[in-house]
């Protein structure tokens, strides 16, 4: 389809590697799992059949016949134990385990950013989401880093330096190479160099994008809003961009039913953050229907 009439910039999708599940994650660098001798050092090796990369198909929701009033239990029955956890008797590591293990599927924020200085960085956070759509606002919770003995990771000190970002939206075909980024690499590291991907050029912010996305969001900050620990020790930061250009790959652009200009989350086939160093894609999609006011469905 053709975007220029509608103000949307597309960039080509490059098509690449599959994903495979267990990969290394967009939080603090950790060991990868040790291949066993049951194939996967093969795979690891690119020499065993990946995991099916297909795309995601349509399917009928879970409950079709669900009406109004209808139970849904829970597949592990009723009267089961639940495991109650007080949260300020956590330890930061056992905190992290459980909040990136429960809070799923987490989308991902490819982050490319310069220092004041021109020097580029590249980045994926999981802690991530779209905040409102009138303001146009996404937002990205960026971790002090342990590396750096709490200090802010490089995202942080770009985007507090030069105000600028762009959000790119990561895909299967280039996850292992958007993973390789997320290493707790020194200050001055160029990460689109070191992953092989590639930089192109924004429309109005001086990031780049990356080319191998088929999403991409350009942004201005918004405002960083810091994060205190129980101390009062800065751990985290909240930092909102308003976005002011959306690229689209025109193989991932679509229209919805009343014409509108969408992503087909089919072709972007995203990928998610999971717990531990778990990645997972799109499997079945279904449609449900939204209640009117009444509570009827159309």
């Amino acid at each position: 389809m053709a975007l220029a009439a509608v103000g949307l910039v597309a960039v080509g999708a490059a098509a690449g590697a599959v994903a495979t599940h267990w990969l290394g994650g967009a939080g603090p660098k950790r060991q990868q799992p040790k291949p066993d001798a049951d194939g996967d050092a093969a795979a690891a090796n690119g020499t065993a059949p990946a995991a099916d990369a297909g795309p995601p198909v349509r399917a009928p929701p879970p409950h079709p016949g669900w009406r109004p009033g209808d139970p849904q239990p829970p597949p592990y029955g009723p009267g089961v134990p639940f495991v109650t956890l007080d949260v300020s008797a956590l330890d930061k590591p056992s905190l992290y385990a459980l909040v990136i293990s429960a809070v799923v599927p987490r989308p991902i924020a490819f982050v490319s950013s310069l220092s004041a200085a021109g020097g580029r960085n590249l980045s994926p956070y999981s802690y991530f989401n779209v905040m409102s759509h009138n303001p146009f606002v996404l937002a990205i919770g960026a971790c002090r880093s342990p590396a750096r003995g709490g200090g802010k990771k490089d995202t942080l000190l770009n985007i507090e330096e030069t105000g600028e970002f762009v959000v790119n939206l990561i895909s299967e075909w280039f996850v292992e190479a958007a993973n390789h980024t997320c290493g707790e690499y020194p200050r001055g590291v160029d990460e689109l160099e070191l992953s092989g991907l590639t930089p192109t050029p924004s429309t109005r912010v001086a990031p780049p994008r990356v080319a191998e996305a088929a999403v991409a969001f350009e942004c201005r900050l918004r405002a960083v809003h810091e994060l205190t620990d129980a101390e009062g020790k800065s751990t985290s930061a909240i930092i909102l961009g308003d976005v002011l250009t959306v690229h689209i790959a025109e193989p991932a652009a679509s229209r919805s039913p009343s014409g509108k200009v969408v992503v087909d989350a089919a072709a972007l086939r995203p990928v998610s953050r999971l717990g531990g160093i778990t990645y997972g894609r799109l499997g079945a999609l279904y449609d449900i229907p939204r209640p009117d006011g009444t509570g009827r469905y159309p």
